[in-house]
């Protein structure tokens, strides 16, 4: 309830008005600017606004991490000086509560076709539910204000809250997580873990040491990689026009744009990144040998200029070969090194899957991003290509994939266990599917992405379970059985997010459509 009122008007008055509105204007500051959007809402007897939208929605994100919000309901009438409005200044939060999460759903759902489906269908948990409680509320009639008339305002004190520094160093470090995009880390750690693997069968020793520290390194190294990219991006104006970006497999990470952090900050964690990667591998060169320092140095130039003129790897077509080698091969060789002090065929035949698959995954994800990519002159392959012919690539990608697995089993570089492998095939099959289909609608062309990612997954965890097979074996089974299961576990675990959201996307698109 409200502490005070000035005005005229009732509080059930403004209610009513509220109660027969659909949609409202919601502003949020994303850095120096602010953002506005049309919003379904629903609206409690005290005032508190009910938003919901998909998880990782970029207003969702300004709301979370600016949680000063006002919103501006208004009724135009026939004549003009009859049309209202209510503006409400408040607070967001995060409805956590299960009960009252499911009250404001269903409140939101009256309105919002797009909540209904998802509650019909059950898939709400793809929802992000948002509180604004209400500081200041203004009810305004067009013909009062022309005459000088004062708004009625209602007062809300008690929920006027002071943020403090714990809040917003929290805030911050989960922008930093966006930005550095946690999830696709994997792309380091895959040919990391093979080539530690592959390097565990041949010298029948292992330096847990040696091998955090590589794995820490080849992390810092793809954070700098993608904060770097988003920062080129910005700077050539790329992310700011690119309106076809499906997340989270295209545009980057948006967060400059939404204003969460300034082009210096990430700027400046790119840096960091590359900083702390580098000092990681100058004592891997010292502890381990000079050949260290030579796949650091194509490491980082690779990273670092990927989409930083004037080298722009990304804008001259070899883009897709750089991140190839460098988080396939290259990684999966430079592990190997540092735990054999020696180099071998061997990790490289068995890392050509992956490094063909995280170029499929850069490749198959720049074809959302085709027209803003050309606008700017980074002439990607998908760009140069067009994307009707740049499928085929797509399709040689996968299918050379699938080929240097059986190659590498028959010529007996690769153990047997490694066609397992093979079980990923009809996932491949289904994303080349969908992409000769949906090669022009970004959002249709999500099954690909997904399938991508989930096919490089499996396939470099497969792999690196088959030489931590070839290594124990019998006498190993337990742990060559734990390890296989929790891979498993999170391999059906991503499958199954993945194939909950784009079903519950196609299936929103037909509803409401």
């Amino acid at each position: 309830m409200p502490v005070n009122q000035q005005g005229t008007h009732s509080r059930e008055e403004i209610m009513e008005l509220l109660d027969g509105l659909e949609v409202a204007a919601i502003s949020t500051a994303a850095g120096d600017r602010l953002r506005t959007r049309m919003m379904h809402y629903g609206v409690d007897k005290d005032f508190n606004f009910y938003l919901a939208s998909m998880k990782g929605d970029p207003k969702t994100l300004q709301i979370t991490h600016h949680p000063s919000v006002s919103i501006l309901a208004f009724k135009q009438e026939e004549n003009i000086n009859d049309s209202r409005e209510v503006e409400v200044i408040g607070k967001a939060v995060m409805v956590r509560d299960d009960a009252e999460r499911q009250r404001a759903l269903e409140a939101t759902a009256r309105k919002s076709p797009v909540v209904k489906y998802m509650m019909e269908t059950g898939n709400q948990g793809l929802l992000d539910c948002i509180k604004v409680v209400p500081e200041t509320v203004k009810f305004r009639v067009f013909r009062e204000i022309v005459q000088g008339m004062p708004p009625t305002v209602m007062e809300f004190p008690q929920h006027r809250v002071v943020v403090n520094d714990w809040s917003l160093l929290n805030l911050k470090l989960r922008n930093w997580v966006t930005e550095v995009r946690v999830p696709f880390l994997s792309a380091s750690v895959v040919p990391i873990l093979l080539g530690s693997a592959i390097a565990g069968m041949a010298s029948g020793t292992f330096h847990w040491g040696f091998f955090l520290l590589t794995l820490l390194g080849g992390v810092l190294l793809q954070a700098g990689t993608n904060v770097m990219n988003d920062y080129a991006d910005h700077r050539s104006g790329n992310d700011d026009i690119n309106q076809e970006f499906v997340r989270p497999f295209s545009g980057g990470s948006r967060i400059i744009q939404l204003g969460l952090l300034s082009p210096l900050e990430v700027l400046s964690g790119a840096l960091l990144f590359f900083t702390l990667g580098s000092l990681i591998g100058l004592y891997l060169v010292w502890a381990r040998g000079w050949p260290v320092l030579a796949l650091g140095v194509v490491g980082v130039a690779s990273g670092f200029f990927y989409s930083l003129k004037p080298v722009d790897w990304g804008s001259r077509g070899v883009g897709e070969t750089a991140v190839g080698l460098n988080f396939g091969i290259l990684m999966a060789l430079g592990a190997y090194y540092v735990q054999t002090l020696s180099f071998s065929w061997v990790p490289v035949v068995a890392a050509l899957p992956v490094s063909l698959l995280i170029a499929a995954v850069l490749y198959i994800n720049e074809f959302p991003d085709y027209h803003a990519d050309k606008a700017v002159g980074k002439n990607t392959l998908v760009v140069r290509l067009g994307r009707h012919r740049a499928v085929v690539g797509y399709l040689a990608l996968m299918a050379t994939t699938y080929i240097s697995i059986i190659v590498g089993v028959a010529w007996g570089i690769l153990p047997w266990f490694t066609l397992l492998a093979l079980v990923t095939l009809p996932l491949a099959v289904k994303g080349v599917l969908n992409a000769r289909k949906h090669y022009a609608s970004s959002y249709d062309l999500i099954p690909a992405n997904a399938a991508t990612i989930l096919v490089h997954l499996a396939v470099g965890l497969i792999l690196t379970l088959a030489f931590l097979w070839e290594a124990f074996q019998v006498q190993g089974l337990l742990y060559v059985a734990v390890a296989g299961t929790v891979f498993l576990l999170y391999v059906l675990y991503e499958y199954r997010h993945i194939e909950q959201q784009k079903n519950a996307f196609l299936g929103l698109k037909r509803s409401v459509g």
